[in-house]
């Protein structure tokens, strides 16, 4: 009785039940209940039970090989599947291809607020997420495969609106993870690398009149953990474990690491090399020059992790806060078998709180891996050739961002190339093209879109696209890139073509960006734009930072440079998101805003997302009796400039 709850593995398993619906936490090997795992894959091909399980999962959870959720890749033992990505699994995805199971894909962040709707015991999930995607009943309904017959997605009208309902359903028995249990199962984290879903996922069985099976690396004596600590309650959790070393890894990719659990910051010289310059690397710069400071930035896994590893080498990581879909905030992202863990993190929140950000808006920018891309902008990176890979949180992220990027090389599959004196060639061409005229799953959809303000970039190694009103449009070309033969040419579909730019030479070349300079440096030059026909200034002052009164004067002599020869009154809109004064010139700044409104505006809308700058910022310009009211959106300071 001393330990009652702390029970050997086996007993654990034997709880589970045929026909039960299980789930499990984790993402890749992070905070993945292994040594649960092990053991009910060892129960089944010993006894031949349990049998027709419904397994559910957010984050993908696995190594490509044989560990995590692999495990648990046997017919029979599995009856149907609802996964958030496919990727890690190969074994559950062959079932699912093979018609073995009945499969559904669903976005993980839908899949972590289904845990807490069924906790609280709705009717399921109501959400934008996944309208026009191939989770919308009417393209697919996230049905995978034949096999799933069941339609557990609905298209429903709320106040007038089309959202999408993601049925629930009871969660039998609940795979969690923490690092300490004590006798009455009460749940500490200390060493784990993110929170995830446990706490929702344990609710949500705990609500389903389910069992909590959580693995932990040791016990502790009664009444001797900081309550502060407790992730889970006791009441909450029916049988602790503890896991062998072995199955009880931090990540697939490091035993243990302080820094990756927060316990303490590490130098990152010694854990991060210096990335070889590629088209990779050239990729990644690309979309790291689209950073600006004070943004809030995601990274998704594969080649969008690397925008991380620039950020390290470009210093500006205190310039940014990089954020991973799990809920880890800040630091430096990895990748490989360490990725969705970070180094010198500032904060980690659970992983459904971490959609809330996301699915409302949160980020001001996402950048995020493409398999196929089309004339309309869709974008597929969940479904290709003999490959399920899933969706994961792609579908969330791409929707809800202020900003996304989409990078990939131009083909894949054999491609080489040769970078040097700023300019870059094609050697060899891949075999598969990744642009088409349609894509064979929509994960993201360039015609039906919940954010229409969102700025949307394809960035590639040899050219840059941006989705336009009529498809994508040819934006810039890479030096040494003959644009009719290596891009047009190549292309199923002829692009929307407009100014045709050079991406930056300096991309090309292996010294630093000197991204730093870059993202201090306030651009005015380039955040001014002037539109004749409406007769509208639009001014981009996200992301600037004012320091000192030559800054002011620079801002000065810009917008009289391009507004006083005009001759005339103009309407002005001023994107004030992320934007700051320092404190020693912020009166002076506000003196130069009555300035240009008093010379040159007609009437002017301002915005910004962040409630304390509207009201810091009305505040002040009610002072200096001049236009005052601050919007939140771009959308709604149009409509007050029409007004």
């Amino acid at each position: 009785m001393r330990y009652r709850k702390i029970i050997p593995v086996e007993d654990a398993v034997a709880l589970i039940q045929d026909g039960d619906v299980i789930a499990s936490s984790g993402y890749g090997g992070n905070g993945t209940p292994e040594a649960l795992f092990v053991a009910l894959e060892r129960r089944f091909l010993e006894t031949g039970g349990p049998r027709g399980l419904t397994l559910v999962w957010a984050g993908g959870q696995g190594d490509a090989k044989e560990r995590g959720l692999n495990r648990l890749g046997h017919e029979v033992l599995l009856k149907r599947t609802i996964g958030g990505h496919y990727g890690l699994i190969p074994r559950i995805e062959k079932l699912a291809l093979d018609n073995k199971i009945e499969a559904y894909n669903f976005p993980e962040g839908v899949i972590t607020h289904l845990y807490r709707d069924i906790a609280a015991h709705k009717p399921g999930t109501v959400t934008r997420v996944g309208l026009g995607t191939f989770v919308d009943p009417r393209r697919e309904g996230g049905k995978v495969n034949a096999a799933a017959v069941e339609d557990l997605v609905e298209l429903v009208m709320l106040a007038g609106e089309e959202v999408l309902l993601f049925k629930a359903f009871p969660i039998h028995v609940a795979l969690i993870r923490g690092t300490t249990a004590d006798p009455d199962g009460n749940i500490t984290m200390e060493r784990e690398t993110m929170r995830l879903e446990t706490l929702a996922l344990a609710l949500a069985a705990r609500n389903s009149s389910g069992v909590v099976l959580c693995q932990v690396e040791r016990p502790a004596e009664a009444n001797s953990l900081d309550a502060r600590a407790v992730r889970v309650p006791g009441i909450m959790v029916d049988a602790a474990v503890v896991a062998e070393p072995e199955h009880h890894m931090q990540t697939y990719g490091t035993q243990y690491n302080p820094g990756l659990s927060g316990e303490t910051r590490v130098p990152l010289a010694h854990q991060l090399t210096s990335v070889e310059l590629d088209e990779k690397k050239v990729i990644a710069r690309r979309a790291a020059l689209e950073l600006m400071p004070n943004s809030v930035v995601n990274l998704g896994i594969g080649l969008p992790d690397l925008v991380g590893r620039i950020a390290n080498e470009e210093r500006i990581e205190d310039l940014i806060t990089l954020t991973l879909d799990p809920g880890v905030i800040g630091g430096v992202p990895l990748g490989g078998l360490d990725f969705g863990a970070a180094l010198n993190f500032s904060a980690m929140i659970d992983h459904p709180n971490q959609f809330d950000f996301i699915d409302g808006g949160g980020l001001d920018m996402a950048c995020l891996g493409f398999a196929e891309c089309d004339r309309e902008g869709s974008v597929n990176a969940s479904r290709f050739g003999n490959r399920v890979a899933g969706c994961g949180g792609f579908i969330n992220i791409s929707q809800n961002s202020k900003k996304v990027l989409f990078v990939g090389t131009f083909t894949s599959g054999g491609l080489k190339t040769a970078i040097a004196d700023g300019r870059i060639s094609i050697e060899q061409e891949g075999r598969f093209a990744k642009f088409v005229n349609n894509v064979g799953q929509v994960t993201f959809s360039g015609s039906i879109r919940p954010r229409p303000d969102q700025e949307t970039l394809y960035v590639t190694e040899r050219c840059v696209f941006r989705l336009a009103a009529g498809g994508i449009e040819l934006a810039e070309v890479a030096p040494g890139i003959d644009v009719d033969k290596e891009v047009l040419a190549r292309l199923p579909f002829k692009p929307l073509t407009g100014d045709v730019k050079l991406m930056d030479a300096a991309i090309f070349a292996p010294p630093p960006l000197g991204l730093r300079h870059r993202m201090l440096d306030i651009r005015i030059e380039d955040r001014l734009h002037y539109d004749a026909e409406s007769n509208t200034v639009f001014m981009n002052y996200a992301g600037m930072r004012v320091r000192t009164r030559a800054d002011i004067e620079r801002i000065l002599q810009a917008v009289d440079k391009l507004l006083k020869p005009l001759g005339k009154r103009v309407y002005s809109i001023v994107n004030y998101d992320r934007f700051e004064a320092d404190s020693e010139v912020e009166n002076a700044y506000l003196d130069a805003v009555r300035y240009v409104e008093q010379a040159y505006y007609l009437k002017v809308s301002r915005y910004t997302n962040s409630g304390f700058m509207r009201l810091k910022l009305g505040k002040e310009l009610e002072k200096r009796n001049i236009s005052s009211h601050v919007y939140e959106t771009r959308a709604e300071a149009a409509a007050g400039l029409r007004g």
